[in-house]
C-alpha cells in the first residue's frame, strides 16, 4: 500500500542574498521568520512553510518550472503590494473559472510567487 501524500508542507525560494531576502519576505508577507540560520530562513505562513535558501544563480538565469500559489483575499491589491515592495509583474490577474483569480510576480531574485484568490478553497 503506497504511503499517502499529506499535502503541501514547504515552498522554498532560492536567493543570492539570504539576509536581504529575509528582510524582503518579512515585509512582503508581514511576518517574522520563526527559523533563522545562515543556511536557511523559514516563515510560517498560515501553517505552511515558506523557506529561503542561499543560491548563487543569477536571477535572470532562473526558469519558472514550479509554481506555488499563496492565498490572498484581494488579488489586485496583493499584486500591487508585491510590486510596490520591488517585485516585478509576471502574469496579470486572470479569472480561471468561477470566482477564482490567479496572478504571479517575481521577487528581486527572479523567483515566481503565485497568488490566488479562491473563495471555494477549504482546508480539510
Amino acid at each position: 500500500m503506497p504511503a499517502p501524500i499529506l499535502g503541501l508542507r514547504t515552498t522554498i525560494y532560492k536567493v543570492a542574498d539570504l539576509e536581504k531576502a529575509k528582510q524582503w519576505y518579512a515585509e512582503a508577507f508581514d511576518l517574522a521568520p520563526y527559523f533563522d540560520e545562515p543556511f536557511y530562513v523559514g516563515f510560517n505562513v498560515a501553517g505552511y512553510e515558506l523557506g529561503l535558501m542561499q543560491e548563487d544563480i543569477a536571477a535572470d538565469s532562473k526558469t519558472a518550472n514550479v509554481l506555488s500559489y499563496w492565498g490572498v483575499e484581494d488579488i489586485d491589491q496583493a499584486v500591487a503590494r508585491f510590486i510596490e515592495l520591488g517585485a516585478s509583474a509576471d502574469t496579470e490577474p486572470a479569472n480561471v473559472g468561477g470566482e477564482i483569480m490567479v496572478a504571479s510576480v517575481k521577487d528581486p531574485w527572479g523567483n515566481v510567487i503565485g497568488l490566488i484568490y479562491n473563495p471555494e478553497f477549504e482546508l480539510p
